[in-house]
């Protein structure tokens, strides 16, 4: 069931790096019965989508995130019977964050995208575009500053700030709120920089890559994908008007849309002013 949180626009905007308000969109809620579910809606969506953004001629891009319900939807999408109308050698894919360890560690996000999603579909691998592992650059500084690099290397002239307008930038949640590795009070939060090294993680593995806030912004839509009942406060905090400071979930918004695709669990502590349908 969807449930929208407001008009299409919020009231008032943001600024991008060069100073430029830009409208926030306000969120809607797509809940879903159990995390299957929501893994089928979000690969049909997705199809949809990237058939729409084919169709302008351009390719489609793709931010992909980690966790439990990100592998259920890799799944998903790479067994969808749809995905024969999308041109995937046309597809540009990158990842919001990673965990700073080997190429072969089971800990990498890319590593799990690898089994379930990316070995399945006929991409492109000039287009697949994961953050390095600690075995090709040691350095996690320079590791941060290649991918910059490597975002800024795909920007067009009508992009800001040197990182590409992604079409598609998913995003897990937390229980404590994080999205990407961006985790509550860390310094990175208030990072300018597209990317960045993370140290001393309060969840192993301690160090990381990250996007920030303002690159997880620069998406045309943002999709929010969580489950779980661990979940629940977190969604209720990001939705309800939380600080991003204190709770990162309740920052990144797409440029024209924001979704939050929950179950059933992850759904049950909405905010008051949000009301909550029976699931189909």
């Amino acid at each position: 069931m969807t449930l929208p949180c407001g008009g299409p626009r919020a009231q008032g905007g943001r600024q991008d790096r060069d100073g430029e308000e830009q409208l926030v969109t306000v969120p809607t809620v797509l809940m879903h019965r159990s995390p299957e579910l929501l893994a089928q809606a979000v690969a049909a969506r997705l199809v949809t989508r990237f058939v729409d953004v084919q169709s302008t001629g351009r390719p489609a891009s793709w931010v992909l995130t980690g966790g439990r319900i990100a592998d259920t939807i890799h799944r998903a999408v790479a067994e969808s019977p749809a995905r024969g109308a999308l041109d995937w050698g046309r597809v540009e894919l990158w990842w919001g964050d990673e965990r700073f360890v080997g190429r072969d560690s089971d800990e990498r996000n890319e590593k799990q995208a690898r089994g379930t999603l990316l070995d399945r579909l006929p991409l492109n691998p000039e287009h697949i575009h994961p953050m390095p592992s600690s075995d090709e650059t040691p350095d996690i500084e320079e590791a941060a500053e290649r991918y910059a690099a490597t975002l800024a290397s795909r920007a067009l002239p009508e992009d800001h700030g040197g990182i590409p307008t992604f079409d598609v930038l998913m995003l897990g949640v937390g229980p404590d709120g994080h999205v990407a590795s961006l985790f509550p009070e860390q310094p990175a939060l208030y990072e300018e920089r597209p990317v960045v090294a993370v140290r001393h993680a309060p969840k192993p593995p301690p160090n990381r890559l990250t996007m920030t806030m303002p690159t997880l912004s620069r998406a045309r839509e943002v999709w929010f994908v969580v489950s779980g009942a661990d979940k629940a406060r977190a969604v209720h905090l990001a939705l309800g008007g939380a600080g991003l400071v204190q709770v990162p979930a309740a920052g990144p918004a797409g440029l024209h849309q924001t979704l939050w695709f929950l179950d059933r669990d992850a759904a049950s502590q909405l905010p008051p002013g949000l009301t909550r349908p029976a699931s189909p």
